[in-house]
């Protein structure tokens, strides 16, 4: 069964740093790409970034394009997301996500918008709080 499983979340002051882990088991980890989104309350869902394990390419959304980075740990099967200079406005749940990765997922056009659709497996999220 494919699980994914995300920690790391919490409150955190305006400009701090916080560092998502994104759990994976249940399939081969480097076949696969891994995207993180998050949804503010009253808001869509948005596409932050993603990361192809078997390339390692990698894309992100423009709000956090030079403030966050995907990185991943194929041997402990797990994809971070650093998160730095934090913003009120980066508060939402994050949740990671997994498609094979010959379905190019990570380059769907417009990611932030639409890359939800290209992910069928969902871990339950992480809350991240950021205040002012």
């Amino acid at each position: 069964e494919v699980q994914l499983v995300e920690s790391g979340g919490g409150l955190v002051q305006a400009g701090g740093s916080l560092r998502l882990s994104c759990s994976a088991s249940g399939f081969t980890f480097d076949d696969y790409a891994i995207g993180w989104f998050r949804q503010a309350p009253g808001k869509e869902r948005e596409g932050v970034s993603c990361i192809n394990l078997s390339h390692y390419n990698t894309i992100y959304a423009p709000s956090v394009a030079g403030r966050f980075t995907i990185s991943s740990d194929n041997a402990r099967s797990t994809v971070y997301l650093q998160m730095s200079s934090l913003h009120p406005e980066d508060t939402a749940v994050y949740y990671c996500a997994v498609n094979h990765a010959g379905r190019s997922p990570c380059r769907r056009a417009a990611f932030h918008v639409y890359g939800y659709e290209e992910f069928e497996v969902w871990g339950k999220g992480t809350p991240v709080a950021g205040s002012s």
